[in-house]
């Protein structure tokens, strides 16, 4: 059902997505404190990690989205590792490439995009991010859902955007296919 193998030119393709991830991560993101611990990020860190998964397959958005967790907190660690974050990075790539793995560069509508991306972002920033913070750092859901919501209704659109605009050049912009 997936891509078992990948190519030499798509591993460097995932290398750089998560070197995009983690820089856009750290430091392209607004970060909302409280109690010492990280709440609220606000930023477009994710987008690399969905790329991946809507273009290379979910196998290799997981990869991206967990790969450039680990990396991140590695380079800029801040407390003890939890690899509660480093799922929900794993599914931020791996959900929209389920929903859209067999869904043609040039078919990819933005209604479906919205949806993909939509679906990945309730379940990872909304609901498992939140339920993660609460648990572990007793973090209340009152001080982190609603500003995830207002961050995920702009991030949503602007990463079905962004994608539909890349997608629409994927063919110029690659010599080959990578379906």
């Amino acid at each position: 059902m997936f891509k078992k193998k990948f190519t030499t030119r798509d591993l460097v393709f995932m290398a750089l997505l998560i070197a995009l991830n983690v820089i856009l991560t750290r430091y392209g993101s607004l970060r909302i404190n409280f109690g010492g611990v990280e709440a609220v990020r606000i930023g477009i860190g994710a987008l690399p990690v969905i790329l991946t998964g809507v273009f290379f397959g979910p196998i290799a958005g997981g990869i991206v989205g967990g790969i450039g967790d680990v990396v991140g907190f590695m380079m800029f660690p801040m407390g003890a590792y939890m690899p509660h974050f480093t799922l929900s990075a794993f599914l931020t790539g791996f959900i929209p490439g389920l929903l859209l793995y067999q869904c043609e560069k040039d078919n990819l509508t933005f209604p479906k995009l919205i949806l993909a991306i939509g679906v990945g972002q309730v379940v990872t920033s909304l609901l498992l991010t939140p339920y993660f913070q609460n648990t572990l750092f007793g973090i209340p859901f009152a001080v982190t859902i609603p500003a995830r919501l207002i961050s995920q209704a702009i991030n949503i659109p602007l990463y079905s955007l962004l994608i539909k605009m890349i997608a629409l050049k994927w063919n110029t912009i690659f010599a080959h296919n990578h379906s």
